[in-house]
């Protein structure tokens, strides 16, 4: 079994201004948003495995973003507030069931 069930990596690249980038979403506050969730809803490590939340440099897709990628599930998505953030953690990494909405397309 690895160390984490799940790894989240949030881009919060910081671009030139007028470029668009995930920092400009309020990345960093949406992945501090998520990592205290995580632990409120008993989501982070413990006996089997848990979720690290982690802050990415660029992950060369914010013309999409911002955007987020769990490993090892390999899946990207987006999110807008703090509500999609929720649903990502309660339907995908406690429930293993991927949130097909905010997924960004595999290519």
């Amino acid at each position: 079994m690895p160390y984490y069930r799940h790894h989240l990596f949030f881009c919060c690249n910081q671009r030139d201004p007028g470029d668009t980038c995930c920092a400009n979403h309020d990345a960093e506050g949406m992945m501090r948003y998520a990592r205290d969730r995580a632990k409120a809803l008993g989501l982070a490590l413990n006996a089997t495995g848990g979720v690290r939340i982690n802050k990415a440099g660029c992950l060369g897709r914010c013309d999409l973003g911002p955007v987020l990628v769990v490993y090892p599930d390999g899946v990207w998505y987006t999110y807008l507030d703090e509500s999609d953030i929720d649903e990502i953690l309660s339907e995908h990494i406690a429930n293993g069931r991927p949130v097909a909405r905010l997924m960004l397309p595999q290519t």
